[in-house]
């Protein structure tokens, strides 16, 4: 079973406070973007390579391809697995991807979503697909930064 030691929803992927904080706090020396556009996208995956510190390895995987791989992963790598959205962790879950508790970090708010908390906006997509997670036994908390508090997302919906 691979060692997940940090499941993220960040629209942002990999940044600062996950590049440098999270990546630190979970103990991660393996970085796995779940992206489809990303995976193809090379200008996006050596900006978010810079972020980095120095023997932190990443991957660029689509869904599809975490879904077939993942379960290849050597016990020795401690993964940070980050998403932009909570239905690409559903996918992820649906799939067979062993994830019991999900991080939510950054959903900017745009037309159409409503603010749950400071960084964390959602639309009648992202609560279903919250509400799936749910129903597939994975806990989702609210927290921008190891330092602060978490907070149940299940509560604020």
């Amino acid at each position: 079973m691979p060692n997940i030691v940090l499941s993220r929803i960040d629209e942002r992927l990999i940044h600062g406070q996950v590049g440098v904080q999270w990546v630190g706090f979970a103990g991660a020396n393996l970085v796995l973007v779940a992206n489809d556009e990303v995976a193809k996208d090379t200008v996006q995956q050596n900006l978010m390579e810079m972020v980095l510190a120095e023997g932190i390895a990443v991957r660029f995987w689509t869904l599809q391809k975490t879904i077939d791989n993942i379960h290849r992963a050597s016990d020795r790598q401690k993964i940070l697995l980050v998403c932009k959205t909570p239905a690409d962790f559903l996918k992820l879950v649906a799939g067979g991807v062993p994830i019991a508790r999900i991080n939510v970090g950054n959903m900017h708010y745009a037309d159409g979503k409503r603010q749950i908390a400071k960084t964390v906006s959602v639309d009648a997509d992202d609560i279903a697909a919250f509400q799936g997670l749910k129903a597939a036994g994975v806990a989702c908390s609210i927290q921008g930064v190891p330092t602060e508090p978490a907070l149940d997302l299940f509560k604020t919906l």
